[in-house]
């Protein structure tokens, strides 16, 4: 493990800042919890305590709602044309550019996340991500309808109303506006969760909207946890829809929560398995850079991570053998450091979660190649982590680790790929490498999951919907089927002249 120094010392480059924004975000302005009860936000590379930050509750989630409340059914966010909120975002977007290191500071000291990866990704995505959605705001259309009987209709969309977003620790920017964007596109009032383990650049976040003219009650942030303050928002009455980004056992509360309160309907994106598929045609080389990068892509925290990886018989021992060794050469480390390429697991509970996969996967037999362990003295580092020949009965192969764990697995022929593939409960995203493209194309048409990447991995775009099939959850979030989640379709009839409805 190689450590970097950067908390203003003098061989620091990155100096951290002063941490500004603690409290609630509530009708614009930030306030204390209403119990006055904090919970502390911790530093993952060292273990340390950033910040106390105000913890939100039931009472605090009925403030924010009445405000969001109030400012869809009364106020100008809805009731402005999609070329003036749009403009409005084009602000907010422009504020995040120009914060976008602070920002990313925030980002690594709250969960680990790679500095570099941060400034030039994550950060300047939020504002794409926006700017993506300033440009449909006002491209909200409905359709002519061709109706029979005599009469005429169209349709219209309208926003959906007030929205709970509930968002995970592993992508604390992307995931706020990959639901925050399109929802303020739509005309929606919103009520924001960021995870207790990353809510600091929540809160930049709401502090730039205000600057940016969004009005007060349209966007709120309450800081908290989920069995409080996210069931609260969950089954809240005057919430009208649900975002939700999670595990699976917690995804099953929050859809409860929404049947048993007003019948809201729910997003749910929880997690995958996704495997990477490598066919004997593939460039080794190449593949084994796309294997190691899908699965250890931020540290392994990431709900698309190919961490099942299939390999065909004719490459497998090569492939494995250079797994292994540019495995070893992985530099882990302080995610200040610009050659490191993973940081820190996000907090302890985490780390050990992880650890406590890879004893289980040498106890269930698999073949440890590299890994295994902890890095360093302090922090939540672990070493990147492959096991081979794993069979598709072991845990490791059927739960989402979210840590740096590998499982390398051989298969046969297509069909033996294609059925090893699907054989898990979750259906988030797969990818493929191969020259052949009808192979690529039977392939991608015959794995059951939301996104198939074909020679690359984390083919993003704000322009292409993401979501899940099986257990991963329904619905879709980016593009533009991410902004019709914010909408409902009204038709409006009316008969014809000399029509009998007359």
């Amino acid at each position: 493990m190689e450590d970097y120094v950067s908390n203003g010392s003098s061989n620091s480059c990155v100096k951290i800042p002063e941490i500004k924004f603690t409290k609630l975000f509530i009708n614009g302005e930030f306030v204390d919890s209403f119990s006055g009860k904090t919970l502390e936000t911790i530093d993952p590379r060292n273990g340390e305590m950033i910040a106390k930050v105000a913890e939100g509750d039931k009472e605090d989630v009925d403030l924010a709602v009445k405000a969001a409340r109030k400012a869809f059914d009364h106020g100008l966010w809805p009731r402005m044309s999609g070329y003036e909120r749009g403009r409005v975002m084009m602000k907010f977007a422009d504020l995040i550019e120009e914060h976008v290191e602070e920002l990313a500071i925030l980002d690594t000291i709250d969960a680990g996340k790679l500095f570099g990866a941060g400034k030039a990704q994550d950060i300047p995505g939020a504002a794409r991500c926006l700017r993506y959605y300033a440009g449909a705001a006002d491209k909200i259309h409905g359709e002519t309808l061709k109706m029979s009987r005599s009469m005429q209709g169209y349709t219209l969309r309208e926003p959906i109303g007030v929205v709970g977003h509930i968002i995970p620790w592993n992508f604390p920017t992307t995931m706020f506006f990959l639901k925050v964007a399109p929802s303020l596109a739509a005309g929606c009032t919103m009520v924001v969760k960021p995870s207790e383990k990353t809510p600091l650049s929540a809160l930049y976040y709401a502090h730039l909207s205000k600057l940016a003219g969004v009005p007060e009650g349209v966007l709120n942030v309450v800081n908290g946890y989920g069995h409080t303050a996210g069931a609260a928002i969950s089954s809240h009455m005057d919430v009208d829809k649900l975002s939700f980004t999670g595990s699976p056992e917690v995804g099953r509360l929050v859809m409860q929560a929404a049947a048993t309160s007003n019948l809201k309907p729910v997003t749910l994106e929880l997690g995958g398995k996704s495997p990477l598929i490598i066919f004997d045609d593939a460039d080794i080389d190449a593949a084994t850079d796309l294997a190691l990068q899908g699965c250890l892509y931020n540290k392994g925290e990431i709900c698309v991570a190919g961490s099942r990886v299939l390999v065909q018989e004719g490459i497998y021992e090569e492939m494995k053998r250079k797994l292994a060794e540019k495995a070893k050469s992985w530099v882990v480390g302080d995610p200040f450091h610009p050659n490191v390429q993973q940081g820190p697991q996000v907090d302890k509970k985490q780390f050990e979660r992880v650890l406590s996969y890879i004893k289980r996967g040498k106890e269930e037999g698999a073949d440890l190649l590299v890994g295994g362990e902890p890095c360093g003295e302090k922090g939540y580092y672990i070493a990147p982590t492959i096991f081979s020949d794993v069979k598709d009965g072991m845990q490791i192969a059927k739960d989402e680790i979210f840590g740096p764990v590998m499982s390398l697995m051989k298969f046969k022929t297509v069909d033996d790929a294609i059925q090893r593939a699907n054989a898990t409960r979750y259906g988030l995203a797969a990818g493929i490498m191969t020259k052949n493209i009808d192979i690529a194309n039977t392939v991608s048409r015959s794995i059951r999951a939301g996104t198939i990447w074909i020679n690359c991995f984390f083919g993003f775009d704000c322009d292409a919907p993401t979501g899940g099939y099986k257990m991963s959850g329904f619905g879709r979030e980016s593009g533009l089927d991410g902004l019709c989640m914010y909408t409902q379709v009204k038709s409006v009839v009316t008969p014809l002249h000399n029509s009998p409805w007359l």
